[in-house]
């Protein structure tokens, strides 16, 4: 196949969008290629509404989202070639395609990463008990459910309450399976209000909070979760035959890892600037990949940063990498995405992670112990991003060393 002007990595919300942006903007020759057999990402399967108001500003299902932007994509002259696995990005630039005709190394002048990221199933949770069937992440559930349609089961515990949790509840309901409960070790939900009285009340959800799971019982198919409450230390057996643990999210790095890019410990995506470009140049990286655990809009939202930016560049002879001084945080921020931030190049905001719920609200930067500028955070939730203008470290002096960012 003819080499690609750009490979974009991933037909999930950032990678098209990304690829719509480069196309509109004049970029020839985009090449979006994904290891699924359609494309779309996860909204593909989730039968839901709430997908596209971020950022095609109108509500719509999962999987009329996923059309939207792939029919988009194609309708600006973007290739998408999907059942195609993008083995390794070289250190000249090549790409080795695998796919069902065989082995294809295309040279593009630039590689945009966007591969998402996925939940950490059970075992990596080490979540102690017996081994049966009956236990999900969302993302297999919702493939189960709305791909294959097979069946799940009667009575389910959902381990979570942020917004992938409440999307599996309603998953489970469209599979005909009752959720008994669900269960968080934090002290609430971290969802938006609605999502959780609506649970609670309309579909009679009860919610166990600053509790864990301790042990999965069954043997051959799951018949009980015990769940310890962390304040008392009470253990209750909950029976149900369905187990589905949500969130938790780690990025699909494999590749940005094994092409030597700079991963940020925090996030364990690859370490990227404003617009999305990272320590070797020529690649670039995107969406939840980079900031895993966000919603389809904002991975769209920051694929069509990185797109935007590219397009503007790409007549340069190469993409050079991330610059800018490091921005960090204190606790119980737990990261910043982008961790890098040029002062004379600055993006249109940050997003910050919290691991705990608090009542400081004010995000206040510092560097070399000085204020440079402070932002009012409407809310400081964990497991939802934390927006903040990019322009509260405008004042930032690029030799100045690193930008510190409280809550205060």
């Amino acid at each position: 196949m003819s080499d690609p002007a750009v490979l974009v990595v991933g037909a999930g919300p950032a990678g098209l969008s990304a690829a719509h942006e480069l196309a509109v903007r004049g970029v020839t020759g985009v090449l979006v290629v994904d290891r699924e057999a359609s494309a779309g990402g996860i909204p593909r399967h989730c039968d839901h509404t709430g997908f596209g108001v971020q950022d095609l500003h109108r509500a719509m299902t999962g999987p009329a989202y996923a059309r939207r932007l792939a029919d988009r994509a194609a309708g600006a002259g973007v290739r998408i070639r999907l059942s195609t696995t993008v083995a390794e990005v070289g250190a000249d630039g090549s790409a080795t395609l695998v796919g069902p005709d065989g082995i294809d190394v295309v040279r593009p002048r630039a590689v945009l990463l966007a591969t998402g990221a996925r939940e950490r199933p059970r075992s990596a949770r080490l979540v102690p008990g017996d081994r049966p069937a009956g236990v999900f992440t969302t993302g297999q559930l919702q493939q189960w459910v709305l791909l294959a349609g097979l069946p799940v089961g009667r009575r389910a515990v959902v381990v979570g309450a942020e917004h992938v949790a409440y999307s599996a509840v309603l998953t489970l309901r469209h599979a005909g399976v009752r959720t008994v409960a669900m269960v968080t070790s934090l002290p609430r939900h971290q969802t938006v209000p609605a999502f959780a009285w609506a649970t609670r009340l309309g579909l009679r959800v009860p919610l166990r909070t600053s509790s864990r799971v301790a042990s999965l019982d069954g043997h051959g198919r799951l018949e009980a979760v015990d769940v310890e409450d962390l304040v008392t230390g009470v253990v209750d057996r909950i029976p149900a035959d369905t187990v589905v643990f949500t969130g938790e999210w780690v990025p699909d790095h494999e590749l940005a890892r094994r092409g030597g890019v700079v991963t940020d410990p925090a996030t364990l995506g690859p370490r990227t600037d404003g617009w999305g470009r990272t320590s070797r140049p020529g690649i670039l990286a995107a969406g939840n990949l980079v900031h895993p655990g966000e919603t389809a809009g904002l991975a769209a939202l920051g694929g069509r940063a990185a797109g935007r930016r590219l397009a503007e560049t790409f007549q340069r002879a190469t993409v050079r990498p991330a610059v800018g001084s490091l921005l960090t945080v204190a606790p119980p921020l737990v990261s910043v995405v982008p961790a890098l931030v040029d002062p004379d190049d600055l993006p249109d905001r940050l997003l910050l992670r919290t691991a705990a719920f608090t009542d400081r609200r004010l995000v206040v930067a510092r560097q070399s112990g000085r204020e440079i500028g402070r932002h009012r955070l409407r809310h400081s939730v964990p497991n939802r991003s934390l927006g903040v203008p990019g322009a509260v470290v405008g004042a930032m002096v690029s030799d100045g060393g690193p930008v510190e960012l409280t809550l205060i």
